[in-house]
């Protein structure tokens, strides 16, 4: 009898699923797949599922990729979110930029898909992960040490978020590049500046900006004012106000151990 009752379920459930529509199926999967953190097994089979169903949706696409770029398997993440792109470029490319340029600090290809998104939206600025392609332009360019163009992009992203919202509502960390910018640049002045800004915005809690003021002081050879930002950088620190990102390592990532250097060389002999 039992037997025959697990059967009979068996049954009801094959039925069931037989006569979902392929949309519902495709929700049903996915929704499956959402309820898992990207990169463990449950979600890759469910998008994996989902565009069996499906070989053409984009945002399918785009998630089985990210779950196979947070498991460390980049060859399948790129071809799995080429077709992303393929499908729905106007959404996706800017965001494959992002990837290039946090993953694989790929940096050229990272612009070139930042450019592609002023071609596909010439009537808005794409704004992967929140922040303005713009930005992540001079980040990229940052990262590429062309501090010339770093500084000409994260300007357009300053002047764009000023008057859209006020200076006060531009990403601290926009400053701070610019000033690292104009510090590698030897333009000291503007590099105060900045950091100046991200120290008053930040309200003192910020160890990367009174670091990178410690380090102009003692270029310019105010020594006693750069062991203050020193002081104040390895505090901010300690308390944990120091910028950092998940899964991979930030921009200029400050250690402990820069702190330590900072402090040495600017002990008096």
């Amino acid at each position: 009898m039992e037997k025959l009752l697990r059967l009979f379920l068996s049954f009801l459930l094959f039925v069931f699923f037989s006569c979902q529509s392929k949309e519902e199926k495709i929700e049903q999967a996915t929704d499956y797949g959402f309820s898992f953190y990207q990169g463990k097994p449950q979600h890759m089979n469910a998008f994996a599922y989902a565009i069996e169903l499906d070989s053409t949706n984009a945002a399918n696409w785009r998630e089985l990729s990210v779950t196979y770029l947070k498991r460390g398997i980049p060859s399948d993440w790129k071809k799995y979110y080429d077709k992303a792109v393929l499908y729905d470029a106007e959404e996706w490319q800017p965001w494959r930029g992002y990837l290039y340029l946090w993953f694989y600090r790929d940096y050229e290809k990272a612009i070139a898909d930042f450019n592609a998104s002023d071609t596909l939206t010439p009537d808005f600025i794409d704004a992967p992960q929140g922040q303005s392609v713009d930005y992540w332009r001079g980040v990229a360019y940052l990262g590429l040490e062309d501090y010339k163009n770093a500084i000409y992009y994260f300007n357009k992203n300053i002047e764009a978020e000023t008057l859209q919202a006020g200076e006060e509502w531009v990403d601290q960390k926009a400053f701070l590049f610019r000033g690292i910018s104009y510090y590698e640049l030897e333009d000291y002045e503007q590099a105060l500046i900045n950091f100046d800004k991200v120290i008053h915005y930040s309200k003192d809690k910020t160890a990367d900006a009174h670091y990178y003021k410690a380090l102009t002081l003692q270029k310019i050879g105010n020594i006693s004012a750069a062991r203050v930002h020193a002081d104040n950088a390895l505090k901010a620190f300690n308390e944990g106000y120091y910028n950092e990102r998940p899964y991979v390592e930030e921009m200029r990532q400050l250690y402990i151990q820069d702190l330590m250097i900072l402090t040495d060389s600017l002990k008096e002999k």
